[in-house]
């Protein structure tokens, strides 16, 4: 069973988490592939696709020798579904917003929690509860400045960007002090029309811009 600090250290390294969701198993299950297959190696399948448990339990089993893929479930509301998640062999769990229930659930079984926060309040409760990763969601709304501004009263917060992130603007968040992104629509969005060679270039982009920031804005490993 991977360690929690590996897993933290593995979506902190990422540089990119593809937020996949689907109108169909197949689709969401098509779509996780063709990202892994640019480059991609964090996975956060979305409990708003059909039977997102079997997906994710399909993700794990494919990549169970993988060492750099990381499967995870996001749009987590609930300790059902988090539990769900966990039992479908989830490696970490992410929600649009905080919540302590899920917090103290994912910390039992010690599995990474990435929580959504946008305000200071948030971002502190959601560190109380063991947070070692805070989505600032929704990126688009929130800002580029707050997330610079964060890092003084929370220099110990790693950031997860989400929501208006984007190939033209990948070199602002990180200068602003992200250390992850997750990416949507942006990436995964071609699915939607079954061209998945499109969502794997799509992946290769992405990486590619990564990958030359994380050299420029070096962020510290979780874990």
């Amino acid at each position: 069973m991977l360690q929690k600090s590996d897993a933290l250290g593995k979506v902190s390294r990422a540089g990119v988490v593809a937020v996949v969701r689907g109108d169909s198993k197949e689709q969401a299950y098509k779509s996780a592939i063709a990202c892994v297959e640019g480059g991609v190696r964090g996975i956060e399948l979305t409990f708003t696709a059909p039977h997102a448990d079997e997906v994710i339990a399909d993700l794990v089993e494919k990549y169970q020798d993988n060492d750099e893929v990381l499967i995870g479930a996001g749009t987590v509301l609930d300790t059902s579904t988090a539990r769900i998640s966990i039992l479908a062999g989830a490696q970490f769990i992410v929600s649009p917003s905080f919540s302590k229930d899920v917090a103290m659930l994912c910390n039992l079984y010690a599995i990474p929690y990435i929580p959504g926060c946008m305000t200071p309040s948030d971002i502190q409760q959601a560190l109380s509860y063991g947070a070692e990763i805070v989505k600032v969601f929704p990126g688009s709304v929130v800002g580029q400045p707050m997330v610079s501004e964060l890092q003084g009263p929370f220099p110990q917060a790693n950031l997860m960007i989400t929501g208006g992130v984007s190939l033209n603007n990948l070199e602002e968040w990180f200068a602003k002090g992200a250390t992850v992104v997750g990416v949507g629509g942006k990436l995964v969005g071609p699915a939607a029309e079954g061209d998945y060679n499109q969502v794997t270039k799509n992946a290769i982009a992405y990486m590619t811009k990564v990958q030359e920031l994380q050299k420029d804005y070096p962020a510290e490993v979780v874990g």
